[in-house]
């Protein structure tokens, strides 16, 4: 963070969020251990592995703050949405292990609106420890964007859905004990109108895990086949052939977030590199990127005023979007460039497993590569920012 965010935090921020702000510090600065700095600034992917976002969620769980924005009988903390922007940051800023909101940030918010009690009973409690870690069934071969194309078959038959198809994309599935998945119960009238939201254990017979691995070398990403599996009803949430009310909902919880903190943890690496390698080439670009995240993080600051007013936020996130991974890429471009051959090696390991003395160089530099290649998705996924740009030219120039 620059003196000058302190300064005008400083004077925008209430006597309240500023010691919500000192309290979250001193907790990090107690908690979050070097080695979990470490695992955080190493994440090249866009959570960290099962292993080290589970101790972290653990550690914040005892504190009280794995599910911050749930509702505080479900063990939320009533903070208001700048507060909750604060911790955010915070968290970015210390480096810490970015933990998948599938279950904390999208499926908890899910249960407690649509759940049956006994599936909150079940599960809440759950999803705050990491006992459960759920992957995310949304996307098929044949149905990327247009979710309403989704073709996973689930014919009810008694007591159970019998299942049938395929989910890709499925980030972290293998390291999952459950998944939530839109699937078809329902093939005439209208396609949004014939999908279910359903509740699954991932061990059942019939469920093969299948890894994608990408360019980068990781295996974040899986296909998850189902043949003839026999999912209880009791795992259905919210109507039969009601899921896309249930899906929207839950998108609601899923978009959002800060890029300014994690970019200039980046910035922050990058002129570190410079220094240490002793390359003036760079110092240049690093400046204009530095200047370009300085308008990226005064927009999310404007989107958090409009969101706590209440205003509509039009375009604004798309903006953000398209700023956001277009910078977040060039820093990516910049690294590659500083580690120069120090990039060149792959690493093969898992993530998490990584140590400081694993690669040749600086141990900032070890996924440098990995990184890269892994952001080259970040302008796609969430909406592609091809897509963010008409969103924009329909909503700011009436195109």
């Amino acid at each position: 963070m620059t003196q000058a965010t302190e300064d005008v935090l400083n004077r925008t921020l209430s006597a309240d969020d500023r010691a919500l702000r000192d309290e979250i510090r001193s907790f990090l600065d107690t908690h979050l251990t070097d080695e979990l700095r470490l695992a955080g600034r190493l994440c090249a992917g866009i959570y960290c592995d099962r292993p080290v976002a589970q101790r972290w969620l653990s550690i914040l769980n005892d504190r009280g703050w794995a599910t911050p924005a749930w509702p505080v009988a479900y063990g939320g903390t009533g903070w208001n949405l700048v507060q909750h922007a604060i911790f955010a940051r915070e968290l970015s800023l210390a480096e810490a292990p970015p933990v998948t909101p599938n279950a904390t940030g999208m499926l908890g918010p899910v249960l407690i609106e649509y759940g049956t009690p006994a599936q909150k009973a079940r599960f809440l409690k759950r999803i705050q420890s990491g006992e459960d870690w759920w992957a995310q069934g949304y996307s098929e071969p044949q149905a990327g964007s247009d979710l309403a194309r989704l073709g996973l078959k689930a014919e009810r038959r008694g007591d159970v859905y019998v299942l049938n198809g395929s989910k890709i994309w499925t980030t972290h599935a293998h390291w999952s004990n459950r998944m939530f998945a839109l699937v078809r119960t329902r093939t005439d009238g209208k396609a949004q109108e014939g999908i279910s939201f359903l509740l699954l254990d991932l061990d059942l017979p019939g469920i093969t895990i299948s890894p994608i691995i990408s360019i980068s070398g990781d295996h974040e990403l899986n296909q998850v086949f189902f043949e003839n599996v026999h999912v209880p009803v009791e795992g259905l949430v919210g109507e039969e052939n009601a899921g896309w009310t249930v899906a929207k909902f839950l998108l609601k919880h899923e978009r959002g977030g800060q890029y300014a903190p994690r970019l200039r943890n980046a910035v922050r690496q990058l002129k570190a590199m410079a220094r240490a390698r002793g390359v003036a080439f760079a110092n240049a670009r690093i400046d204009r990127a530095e200047i370009a995240l300085d308008v990226l993080e005064a927009m999310e600051f404007r989107i958090l005023a409009a969101t706590a007013r209440g205003a509509p936020l039009g375009a604004y996130s798309s903006m953000m979007k398209v700023q956001g991974t277009e910078l977040r890429q060039l820093l990516d471009e910049i690294a590659l460039e500083l580690a120069g051959d120090y990039a060149a090696p792959s690493q093969t390991r898992a993530l998490h497993t990584l140590q400081p003395n694993d690669g040749i160089g600086p141990p900032d530099i070890l996924t440098t590569t990995t990184r890269y290649l892994n952001d080259r998705a970040a302008s796609i996924y969430a909406g592609s920012n091809e897509v963010q740009r008409n969103i924009m030219a329909g909503q700011q120039l009436g195109l």
